[in-house]
């Protein structure tokens, strides 16, 4: 029986690059890891993998603190001797205390799941290759209730990373890799038609030049991002903002309104302003 295939949704632009290797992932049964600036839709791949293959979804966020146990499962010896301080009949089976984690709960799944493990950079260099065994295999073992937990189907993973740190050659061999390239102008009008297909043509257009234009400016210390984008549409939109105020001849324009949702600490919103004043002084003198 030939794989299902993901050619993206209604609500997710995905470049054919992008279906290319989530599919190669799920053909090869590897690991699919996913890098990007903030704000490409990493996070939201693996949604819209689930959505579109119509598959259960589970997620496990990583942060700073995660361990890869809890990956697989946690076990509650806390509740377990409050309970026998009871007197609870349930700490005659230690299973009564065995939290799944995200990992066993995908691959106890009745069908092919998609797992989500998100920003592994975040956690310990150790993480990924405390990782490896369980996701080459596709089991692990529950040292507490003696089980081998094998998966009923190897499930679609999908690995995001921000690239705050390298990942381990041993994890990364694993692992059918891709970038998602920040969308050039095409790529970001079928984003933003997807979000706000009635936008005027106008804005649209003022509205995207102005945020390239912010973001081709050298030194910026955070690039506005896809997301960032979208909330700025939506406020010149609630807000009325006609087209002509995003013009970069704009004399009133020396920075975009509304800027809070595209520039985000007070160096970039300076240097932005800098620069246009310097690039205006530059044209009267000229």
């Amino acid at each position: 029986m030939a794989a299902a295939r993901f050619e993206g949704t209604q609500g997710y632009v995905a470049t054919d690059e992008l279906k290319l290797a989530v599919n190669a992932a799920v053909t090869l049964g590897r690991p699919l890891l996913i890098k990007g600036e903030p704000g490409t839709g990493k996070t939201q791949l693996a949604q819209e993998i689930a959505g579109g293959l119509g598959r259960p979804l589970y997620e496990w966020h990583v942060k700073s603190t995660t361990k890869a146990q809890q990956g697989l499962y946690e076990y509650d010896a806390v509740s377990r001797l409050r309970d026998s301080q009871l007197g609870d009949p349930r700490v005659q089976d230690i299973g009564n205390y065995i939290v799944k984690g995200m990992l066993w709960r995908a691959f106890e799944s009745d069908e092919q799941a998609v797992l989500l493990i998100d920003e592994i950079d975040k956690a310990d260099i150790e993480f990924p290759n405390d990782l490896l065994r369980e996701l080459d295999r596709m089991e692990f073992y529950v040292y507490e209730t003696r089980e081998l937990v094998k998966a009923r189907h190897r499930p679609i993973v999908v690995i995001t990373s921000n690239n705050e740190k390298e990942l381990p050659d041993a994890f990364l061999r694993r692992c059918f890799f891709h970038y998602i390239r920040f969308p050039d102008t095409e790529t970001m009008q079928r984003i933003v038609d997807v979000h706000y297909p009635g936008l005027k043509k106008s804005l649209l257009k003022e509205a995207l030049e102005s945020f390239y234009r912010i973001r081709d400016v050298p030194g910026l210390k955070k690039k506005p991002s896809t997301s960032e984008l979208l909330d700025w549409i939506k406020l010149l939109v609630a807000e009325d903002i006609p087209p002509e105020a995003l013009r970069a001849d704009d004399p009133k324009a020396a920075i975009p309104p509304l800027y809070g949702a595209l520039l985000k600490n007070e160096q970039d919103v300076h240097l932005f302003e800098q620069l246009v004043f310097l690039h205006r002084r530059a044209g009267r003198s000229s």
